[in-house]
Order: structure tokens, then C-alpha cells, then sequence
């Protein structure tokens, strides 16, 4: 636990169960998105940094709205009224940060299962048992994310002693992919029931490997729109705008305004839709990436 943590949790530990009951999925989300840390700490420094920030900007705002207003109660009131928004937004979007960071990792898992699914069904087709599929599994594969996630099990096996059941039950509370937790679910309920493990994860890895051929031929129709788009509306816009003001400029003996106006086209507008559309383009990969 680190300085901060320590002095957020000391500070405002005692409201971390009261406003606890308010976020009843924030316990869970912590835990699948893999944050060593517990649900109080984790308030406790959320609460900690919306009240630095509102000390920090209520003075700030005020001088600022200053300028806007003649009148000083009304610019500290509208400063501090505009603080106290600013941080319960804060406080409000560091309860979903550990969700989106789950989602990341789900993603990142989802687009590797239907391969980890297919090299899991091949191992345990030699007839090994189960914790020694997975054990094989945890050191040979490269799946990333997915590779940690039964890397982590093996460990509840091998170091806490528990049996494969388990450590099977607790990879499940743990795994931040749907799918994976479905994957691992039916691993679960086919051992116990005395099923053919192998022929279920080869049939589960065919199913999955449609639904990852259906996601990759939607991103590249998607990747067709956004190069349309891209291509048609920004880049041959902007050279139409910048030819269409260099003629005007020339006719109207107006240049210095219009070479600015060029400028934040070109060095402030153009990258940052690009940047925009290399984000759209890295949230619609099946991948992630």
C-alpha cells in the first residue's frame, strides 16, 4: 500500500462503506480488472482526489469567473459551485475507470480464446488431468492476457493447494471476458459430470473462431467507412478549403487572417481528427490494438 493509499484510506476510510453500497459492482470490477487493491482503498483515494481537486479549484474558478463577473460573491459562488460539480464527475468517473479497464482486458482475451480454446482441447486430448492440461497450457502458451488469467490459477493449484474444481470456480470469479468465464464454466461442469473435456473445447473453439471471423469481417466494412469518410470529408476537404481561402485571400488583400486560419487547419485540425479517427479505429478492432 503506498503513501498515498495509506493517507486517502485514513482520512476517508470511515465513509468507504457508507457510499460502498451505491457502487454494489465496483467490488467485482476491481477484482477482474486486476487491481491489487481493495474496494474502501480504491473510494478512499477516489474521494481523497475529488477533494484535493476541489481545494485546488475553487480559488482557481473564483479568479478565474473573476473576470467574467463584477461582483466577487458571485464569481466565489459560481467557482464553487463549478468545483463541486467538477469533483463529483471526477469521483463519479474513477467508480467506472476499473470497469473500463476490465473491458480492455476482456477484449484483448476474447480476441485470443478462440486459439487458447483450440491449444487447450489438443492438450487435454493426451488424457492428462485437468490441472496438468492447464499447467502445460500456463507455461507453453503466449496468449498475453488469457496466458496470466490460467497463469494465476495454476498458481491457487500449485502454491495454495487447492484442487482444480476450485481454482477453476475462483478463475471464474476472476476473469474479466464473458467468454472465458462461459469457456471455463463449461470446463468446470463437463469434468465434474465425467464429459469428454477435449471434444467440448473443440467444439466451444469452432463456435468461437465464427464469432471471431463475423467480428473481423465488421471491422474491415467498418475500416472501409472510416477510410471513406477519412479520405472524402477531411483530407480532400481541407486541401478544397485551403485552396478555395487562398484564391479569396488573394482577391480580398486579406492574407494574414487567412494564413492563420491555414495554420490551425493544418497543424492543430488535421491531426487531431486523425487522432480521433486512429482511436475509432482501435475501439472497433476485434483485437484492441
Amino acid at each position: 500500500m503506498g503513501f498515498y493509499t495509506r493517507t486517502s484510506f485514513r482520512i476517508f476510510g470511515m465513509f468507504s462503506d457508507n457510499l460502498g453500497i451505491f457502487f454494489p459492482e465496483l467490488g467485482d470490477d476491481i477484482k477482474r480488472a486486476g487491481m491489487q487493491i481493495s474496494t474502501d482503498e480504491y473510494i478512499s483515494i477516489g474521494v481523497m482526489t475529488s477533494a484535493l481537486v476541489l481545494l485546488l479549484e475553487v480559488p482557481l474558478l473564483s479568479f478565474i469567473f473573476g473576470f467574467l463577473f463584477k461582483s466577487t460573491l458571485i464569481s466565489v459562488l459560481t467557482g464553487i459551485t463549478a468545483s463541486v460539480a467538477l469533483s463529483v464527475l471526477i469521483f463519479y468517473l474513477s467508480t467506472k475507470y476499473p470497469k473500463a479497464v476490465m473491458g480492455d482486458r476482456s477484449k484483448k482475451i476474447d480476441a485470443m480464446l478462440p486459439f487458447a480454446s483450440l491449444f487447450l482441447s489438443t492438450i487435454s486430448a493426451t488424457r492428462l488431468p485437468l490441472d496438468k492440461v492447464f499447467k502445460i497450457f500456463g507455461e507453453k502458451s503466449r496468449y498475453g492476457e488469457l496466458t496470466k488469467q490460467i497463469q494465476v490459477m495454476n498458481t491457487d493449484i500449485e502454491v495454495f493447494g487447492l484442487d482444480i474444481n476450485t481454482a477453476l470456480k475462483r478463475a471464474v470469479d476472476r476473469s474479466p471476458s464473458k467468454q472465458m468465464r462461459e469457456m471455463l464454466w463449461g470446463v468446470l461442469s463437463t469434468s465434474i459430470a465425467g464429459g469428454d473435456v477435449s471434444r467440448y473445447l473443440r467444439e466451444k473453439a469452432e463456435d468461437q473462431m465464427d464469432d471471431y471471423r463475423r467480428s473481423v469481417e465488421q471491422f474491415s466494412h467498418k475500416m472501409t467507412l472510416y477510410i471513406e469518410v477519412y479520405l472524402t470529408a477531411i483530407i480532400i476537404g481541407a486541401i478544397f478549403f485551403l485552396i478555395l481561402t487562398s484564391l479569396f485571400s488573394g482577391i480580398a488583400g486579406i492574407g494574414g487572417n487567412i494564413l492563420v486560419l491555414q495554420g490551425l487547419i493544418i497543424f492543430v485540425f488535421l491531426p487531431l481528427v486523425s487522432a480521433i479517427f486512429l482511436l475509432l479505429i482501435k475501439v472497433s478492432s476485434p483485437a484492441g490494438e
